[in-house]
């Protein structure tokens, strides 16, 4: 085991067998539909949460890790001899659960360097994975930091919805500038920076969302890319599309993948994302 342990939470978005290569810990978050707590670790199957919710009478609620829970993991990752610790979470605009792991990590008394890392999903993927090889490969805590935040700076998070119903009810439109609360069901593409929704489009019906795309590729055309991950909610199929237009401008093949029952919570059916990584 690598003397620099990487520790993430269940909002990330990545392949099981990326996990058990670098050996990454994942503390999940919780979901409670109609009265029943859910561990998301336990949701990871494709479509097992979309069915869950589909079904409920009320809108899912989410929670972040208990502090308990993680300072058992941190106390578990010491004795099984993990010298240093770095935890890599979910952006504090959208989960309290950053301040969960310095909490957890106090009452362990562990040495572990939590980390915001501004996203979610498949772009806290970027930096999971880029810190994992690395203390894999052994380098030293300071380089390992180093290289989060270079993956960080070179990360681009766009985020598209359907609807806005799930925003508002699950109290994060108040973090999204500049939309009209009322105009539920209008399709947005908005771009995760800095902490704060930034909505960059707007309107009716899936041209939105190819317009969006059309800006998005002069946006990126003349830059090199490291990789792009694409992720959605509900069904695959128009991820898969924006896939199959973005993959001539990345020679890394474009991994397209279901987001969990964390982000779905909060966007609905019909969204998706597009994150990428430049060199």
């Amino acid at each position: 085991m690598s003397k620099i342990k990487i520790i993430t939470d269940s909002s990330i978005t990545i392949e099981p067998e990326l996990v058990k290569e670098l050996d990454i810990t994942v503390v999940p978050l919780t979901v409670m539909v109609d009265g029943v707590v859910y561990s998301d670790n336990n949701l990871k199957e494709e479509g097992k949460f979309r069915e869950l919710a589909k079904n409920s009478k009320t809108l899912p609620k989410t929670s972040q890790p208990p502090v308990g829970l993680f300072a058992e993991t941190y106390e578990h990752l010491l004795k099984e001899g993990a010298e240093q610790i770095v935890a890599i979470h979910i952006t504090h605009a959208l989960s309290g659960t950053v301040e969960a792991s310095r909490q957890g990590a106090n009452i362990a008394g562990a040495n572990v360097t939590v980390l915001d890392s501004s996203f979610t999903d498949q772009a806290m993927k970027f930096q999971v994975v880029a810190a994992a090889q690395a203390a894999k490969n052994g380098s030293s805590l300071e380089e390992v930091l180093a290289k989060i935040e270079e993956v960080k700076k070179k990360t681009e998070l766009f985020i598209g919805v359907s609807t806005l119903e799930n925003l508002v009810k699950g109290g994060r439109i108040g973090r999204v500038t500049g939309l009209i609360s009322s105009l539920l069901n209008i399709r947005v593409v908005m771009e995760l920076k800095d902490h704060v929704l930034n909505p960059i489009t707007k309107g009716r019906g899936n041209k939105t969302f190819n317009k969006w795309l059309d800006s998005f590729i002069a946006h990126i055309k003349d830059r090199k890319i490291a990789e792009i991950g694409i992720s959605y909610a509900g069904t695959a199929e128009l991820a898969k599309s924006l896939r199959d237009k973005l993959q001539a401008y990345v020679e890394k093949e474009i991994t397209v993948l279901e987001t969990g029952s964390i982000i779905q919570t909060h966007t609905g059916e019909g969204a998706f994302a597009v994150m990428v990584h430049y060199e």
